[in-house]
């Protein structure tokens, strides 16, 4: 590979070289949504950040195997060992059967995320389909001595763990400090300490979703189904697992523990975090209460929105920020990413509309080696966009004629706007091919068309009247070369 990836590694706190352990073939695991309700901004943006690492190794040449699942049983409501199953709950106050609750927002998920032109994944596994596999994990678990039966329940034991292994390595965290702070949570007397955490749970007769295992009937804990899926498609050893930052503790560290204690060895090389969506500071997410789901975001209906905002300003506002750093939402910085994107999208356009001259008297070169090094300096999209946002005043200035370009740069400039705009980052022109507006904008043209004849004509009086109404409606308009450009 020509092209090194540096990315940011959670587990060691550096950027790493990345380099495959399986050649040309990677391996990337990403925790996708428990299905309860429709996504939200916070849901968006490690779909997207590691849509971009997908789209970014299978440009580097790689094979690559992603798998991102979707958490449809075992994720009660505190995260912890009690509280009633999220979906359970939703299909109790719905009236509706647990499947129903998921296939509706799982279909809700799928949408918000192709008009967020994310790709689909590799492979897709929910967790009430690998109810097998994690009950085997959890015999593997108690084979080894690192877990103990309770009351039909099966809890892992993080004390023994940590004798042989470190518990909270990905975290930073010290067992000593957490069995002090952790607080008594309902069933704790099944368990040995507050730490520990369930593998299998005894389901209560109200529970509506249960499978029979050799120690009760019930259902597996939430951390269990990303290690039995994982190894599952990905092998006991793979490359990238990643998700939100605020699964770093305690899902992702659950799942080195459970792994560990199963196969003898960890399974992830590397662990990739993106940061939060805050809103005044805070997370967003619907715990708190505080989320803004993105069909909201698309039809404007939220209150602390002025305005409906496109899927492509989304994902240029996610883009904006490194994926590591926290991003605070306001309607205002996302009326700053719908301009931004505009700007980009409109000098996108220009590019492709240039005419080649003889020679070039504008500098193009470089561009894509400062891309190519930005994306391979761990995903550095805000420095990718900067580029490109630099790129746009020679193709400006070929655009008014100030400047001549040639057809060999003419055609690298548009190869690298493609390879980066579409390609990479995934922002792509945003669908109104129907044919209302299709019939508007041939309106539109065959005003300035008239209004371009009257100025030939040296008719200034309909030239001039034809542009003030059209301004005074809320129409930009700019003369060119060629002829005229408008926008709204």
């Amino acid at each position: 590979m020509e092209n090194k990836l540096y990315i940011y590694n959670t587990l060691s706190r550096t950027k790493e070289l990345f380099v495959s352990l399986h050649e040309n073939k990677v391996g990337m695991y990403v925790c996708g949504p428990t299905v309860y309700g429709d996504a939200h901004l916070g849901h968006a943006r490690p779909a997207i950040t590691f849509d971009i690492l997908f789209r970014y190794l299978l440009h580097l040449g790689y094979k690559v195997r992603y798998v991102r699942n979707i958490t449809d049983v075992g994720h009660l409501e505190n995260d912890a060992d009690s509280g009633e199953d999220k979906i359970g709950k939703k299909a109790r106050l719905d009236e509706l059967e647990p499947m129903e609750v998921v296939q509706f927002y799982t279909n809700r998920y799928h949408k918000a995320m192709e008009m967020l032109n994310v790709l689909p994944p590799s492979i897709e596994p929910h967790a009430s389909g690998h109810i097998m596999e994690q009950i085997d994990f959890v015999q593997k678990i108690l084979d080894a001595g690192y877990a103990y039966v309770s009351e039909g329940s099966v809890y892992f034991d993080v004390v023994k763990y940590n004798e042989k292994f470190q518990y909270g390595k990905l975290s930073g965290r010290n067992i000593e400090d957490m069995l002090e702070s952790t607080r008594s949570l309902d069933g704790q007397s099944e368990k040995r300490r507050s730490v520990d955490f369930a593998l299998w749970k005894k389901a209560s007769p109200e529970h509506i979703m249960h499978w029979k295992a050799p120690w009760s009937e019930g259902f597996p804990g939430w951390h269990l189904e990303c290690s039995a899926m994982g190894t599952k498609y990905l092998g006991e050893e793979f490359d990238i697992h990643g998700g939100g930052m605020d699964l770093m503790f305690p899902h992702h560290e659950c799942e080195i523990a459970q792994s560990t204690a199963a196969l003898g060895k960890e399974t992830v090389k590397y662990w990739m975090h993106n940061n939060m969506i805050t809103i005044n500071g805070q997370k967003m997410g619907k715990s708190l209460g505080n989320f803004i789901n993105l069909e909201e975001f698309f039809t404007g209906s939220h209150p602390l929105l002025t305005q409906a905002f496109s899927p492509m300003t989304v994902r240029f506002f996610i883009l904006q920020a490194h994926y590591r750093s926290t991003v605070d939402f306001s309607s205002e910085a996302l009326q700053a990413s719908e301009k931004g994107l505009s700007r980009l999208m409109e000098g996108y356009a220009r590019l492709q509309k240039l005419t080649p001259s003889p020679a070039s008297t504008v500098e193009t070169a470089g561009l894509r080696e400062r891309c190519e090094e930005a994306m391979c300096d761990d995903l550095n999209t805000p420095i990718v966009i900067s580029y490109l946002f630099d790129a746009l005043k020679p193709i400006n200035l070929v655009s008014d004629g100030k400047e001549t370009i040639s057809a060999i740069d003419l055609n690298e400039l548009n190869d690298v706007f493609k390879l980066f705009m579409e390609d990479i980052l995934g922002l792509i022109v945003e669908n109104e091919s129907t044919t209302d507006n299709d019939a508007y904008k041939k309106a539109i043209d065959l005003l300035l068309n008239m209004r371009l004849e009257a100025k030939q004509n040296k008719d200034w009086g309909t030239s001039d009247k034809i542009r003030n109404e059209l301004t005074a409606l809320g129409f930009e308009i700019k003369d060119t070369k060629d002829g005229f450009e408008w926008k709204i």
